[in-house]
C-alpha cells in the first residue's frame, strides 16, 4: 500500500508541475477546472445528492461562473492590448473582493472545529447549505489558484503546493514520531496536535528556502527594507496557509465521517478519492491569494 501511495504521488506531483510550468493560463485553468468538477461529483456523492439532474445541475453551477470568470479576464486582456489602454485589465481586479467570502468561511470553520467538532458531527444540515457550501469552496479554490497563477507567476503556484505538501508530510512524520495530544478526536483521531506543530514548522521551513533562493537583500537601503519585509510577511503567511490547510483536510474528515466512510472515492490508487489529495488545498488558496494580494499591496503601496 506504501508504495502504490508513493508512485501515485509522484505521478500527481510530475502533473501538477508539468501543467504549472507548461500550460498556457487558459489550458491551465480547463486543468484545473477538469479536478475541480470530479472533486464535485465526490462532493455530491458525500452529500447524499444521488439524483443524476441533481448532479448535472450542481456541475452546471459551477461552471458557467467558471466561464463568466474566465472569458471576463481574457476579455479586459485583450481589450486593453487592442486599445493600449493597459488600465482597463484593472477592472479585473475587482474579482479580487470575492476572496472575502472564502476566507471567512474558513475562518469560522477553523474555530468551529477546533471548539465543537463533536456538535458538528451530531447536527443535521439541509441538502441546500451542502451545496452552497461545496459550491463556495470549490468555486473560490479554482478561482483564485488560477488567479494565482495568472498574476503571480508559475513559481508562486509551485511554492503554494509545495508548501500544501512539505506540511502534509512533516504532519505524518511528526505525528508518528511524537503524536500524543489528538488535535481533534471527534472528527479525525489520527491527527495529533504535535503532528500539526511539524506541519507548521515546515512551514517556516519553506518560507526561508524561498528567501534564500531568491538570494540576500539588495544592498540599497529601500530595497533592502522591501525585501525584509516581504520576508516577513512571507513566513507569516506561509504558517498561516498551513494552519488554514489543516483545518481544510479536518472540514472533508467531518463531512466523510458523517457520511460513514474513509475516502472521498477511489479514483487515486493508494490515496482514495480526488478530494483526498486536494482537501488542503481547497482551503489554502484563496487564503494565500488573499495574503500575497495584500503583502504586495502593503509593501509597494
Amino acid at each position: 500500500m506504501l508504495i502504490k501511495r508513493i508512485i501515485t504521488a509522484v505521478v500527481l506531483a510530475s502533473v501538477a508541475v508539468l501543467a504549472i510550468f507548461e500550460l498556457p493560463t487558459l489550458y491551465f485553468s480547463l486543468f484545473i477546472a477538469i479536478i475541480t468538477l470530479l472533486g464535485a461529483w465526490e462532493w455530491l456523492a458525500l452529500t447524499d445528492v444521488d439524483s443524476k439532474p441533481k448532479r448535472i445541475q450542481f456541475l452546471v453551477l459551477l461552471i458557467l461562473p467558471m466561464l463568466g470568470v474566465t472569458y471576463w479576464t481574457v476579455f479586459l486582456e485583450l481589450l486593453g492590448d487592442a486599445l493600449e489602454w493597459p488600465e482597463v485589465k484593472d477592472y479585473s481586479d475587482a474579482l479580487e473582493w470575492l476572496v472575502i467570502a472564502p476566507v471567512l468561511f474558513w475562518i469560522v470553520t477553523m474555530i468551529l472545529i477546533r471548539n465543537a467538532g463533536g456538535q458538528l458531527l451530531a447536527m443535521a444540515f439541509s441538502p441546500r447549505f451542502k451545496a452552497f457550501v461545496g459550491w463556495l469552496v470549490l468555486l473560490s479554490a479554482w478561482m483564485f489558484l488560477v488567479k494565482l497563477r495568472a498574476y503571480y507567476g508559475s513559481a508562486m503556484v509551485l511554492y503554494f503546493l509545495l508548501l500544501i505538501w512539505a506540511a502534509d508530510v512533516s504532519a505524518f512524520f511528526a505525528g508518528k514520531k511524537w503524536g500524543k495530544t489528538k488535535l481533534a478526536p471527534d472528527i479525525s483521531p489520527g491527527k495529533t496536535v504535535q503532528g500539526m506543530y511539524g506541519a507548521l514548522v515546515s512551514a517556516l521551513v519553506c518560507g526561508i528556502a524561498l528567501r534564500l533562493y531568491y538570494g540576500l537583500a539588495p544592498l540599497e537601503a529601500e530595497e533592502a527594507q522591501i525585501a525584509i519585509l516581504m520576508s516577513v510577511d512571507i513566513l507569516f503567511l506561509s504558517v498561516l496557509t498551513v494552519l488554514v490547510s489543516i483545518y481544510g483536510d479536518l472540514f472533508f474528515s467531518l463531512v466523510k465521517r458523517k457520511k460513514g466512510v474513509k475516502d472521498s472515492g477511489n479514483l487515486l490508487p493508494g490515496h482514495g478519492g480526488i478530494l483526498d489529495r486536494i482537501d488542503s488545498v481547497i482551503a489554502a488558496a484563496p487564503f494565500f491569494y488573499a495574503g500575497i494580494v495584500l503583502i504586495g499591496r502593503s509593501v509597494f503601496a
